[in-house]
């Protein structure tokens, strides 16, 4: 559920932006919606690729594939975030 929330708030979020920046258009609401969809995927790529690349220069640390890095960089967020809530709390 929590999920969904954050998915439709950053669609929002991304209309709104469009709305502040006459460079960037949405068309429409399901548009914004494929758009966040996608964004956040991307999300997960890029941390996938820092989390490797991190592997890559820092001695000690070994990310052995992009795909352990993309599936690492997930299960850190997780947890982190789970800590977070927990410890925070």
């Amino acid at each position: 559920m929590t999920l969904l929330v954050v998915w439709l708030i950053n669609t929002l979020a991304l209309i709104l932006v469009a709305y502040l920046m006459p460079s960037i258009s949405v068309s429409s609401f399901w548009s914004a919606l494929a758009a966040a969809a996608v964004l956040g995927l991307f999300i997960f790529v890029i941390n996938g690729l820092l989390f490797w690349f991190v592997g890559s220069i820092l001695q000690g640390f070994v990310v052995a594939s992009f795909w352990a890095g993309l599936f690492g960089a997930i299960i850190y967020s997780i947890i982190s975030w789970a800590l977070s809530a927990l410890i925070l709390r």
